[in-house]
């Protein structure tokens, strides 16, 4: 069960970051059509049409990955102090309350959507009109990825309720806090204060 766990973490996690690469697109195309615009004084009646798609090809497909890696924003005052099993309960009713229909009918509406757009060969609205329909598809692709994503963590749930501790998870990038920073380049707080001597500018 956590191999297949695992595979869909990795799967979630992987098309994550091939989907991230749509930053660098998106940023050098900015770019280029600022230099274009300002300096060259060719502006592209196609750029914002194009930079909108993108960026919402590279924030609906964020959502997997943020959910494999346990990283959607969760109003976690009280939740930190509960026990794993607490935990697991109020984040299994949630899933089953809130994530599942919302996501199902995400993925259902989208792919209609979708469908609609390709029929008509849907373009955006300007002198030069890009295709639309390719990024409406976007969304049921999205949508599937988090069902897919949202029924492993609902195991997990399960799991924990079970054993009283979370399944491991697949991980790649971790937020490092400064307790942490400071073991891993073996730096005391002494060492600050001394260096702190010389940076911190002096009281008169």
């Amino acid at each position: 069960m956590q191999r297949l766990l695992l595979t869909v973490d990795r799967l979630s996690t992987w098309m994550g970051q091939a989907f991230a690469w749509s930053i660098v697109l998106l940023t050098f195309g900015i770019s280029a059509e600022v230099f274009s615009r300002y300096v060259l004084n060719e502006p592209h009646d196609w750029a914002l049409n194009g930079q909108i798609m993108l960026y919402g090809v590279l924030f609906m497909m964020a959502g997997a990955y943020a959910l494999a890696k346990n990283n959607h924003v969760r109003g976690d005052v009280l939740y930190g102090f509960f026990s794993p099993r607490t935990q697991a309960a109020v984040d299994l009713v949630l899933y089953l309350l809130f994530f599942l229909p919302g996501i199902v009918a995400l993925t259902w509406a989208g792919w209609t959507y979708a469908m609609e757009s390709f029929v008509i060969r849907e373009k955006t609205f300007s002198a030069t009109p890009l295709p639309l329909y390719p990024f409406k598809f976007v969304i049921p692709l999205a949508g599937a990825l988090l069902l897919l994503q949202g029924a492993v963590e609902i195991v997990r749930c399960v799991l924990c309720l079970r054993d009283g501790q979370w399944p491991s998870r697949d991980q790649d990038v971790e937020e490092v806090d400064v307790d942490k920073l400071k073991a891993m380049v073996h730096v005391k707080d002494e060492d600050i204060a001394a260096l702190d001597r010389y940076v911190a500018p002096k009281e008169r």
